[in-house]
């Protein structure tokens, strides 16, 4: 008898500001981990996704298009766009000192 799977979407997930606040640290915590900024914008893909992109969309004040072509796979998104869209959540981007091993 085969397994059976089911497809994983991480926004099924997100279901709460708290639950979105917590993904979006270790997205933030990986990408700074892994050199990888295209995980950030995965994660900001995702949580969009979860919330609607229209209502993201609205929220952070951009049109929807330029929101899926931003955090899309081939997305670059701008600093502002990361801005607008991590305000709309409400939440903001907030430097943190790094331990160096010594």
């Amino acid at each position: 008898m085969a397994i059976k799977t089911y497809a994983y979407d991480a926004a099924d997930f997100l279901d709460s500001p708290e639950a979105v606040e917590d993904y979006l640290i270790a997205s933030f915590e990986d990408a700074a981990e892994y050199g990888d900024p295209r995980i950030i914008t995965k994660a900001l893909g995702n949580v969009a996704r979860a919330k609607g992109m229209t209502q993201m969309a609205q929220d952070a004040e951009l049109s929807r298009t330029a929101l899926y072509r931003a955090l899309s796979e081939e997305g670059r998104p701008e600093l502002s766009t990361i801005f607008k869209v991590m305000q709309a959540l409400g939440l903001r981007l907030a430097p943190v000192r790094v331990e160096t091993a010594a």
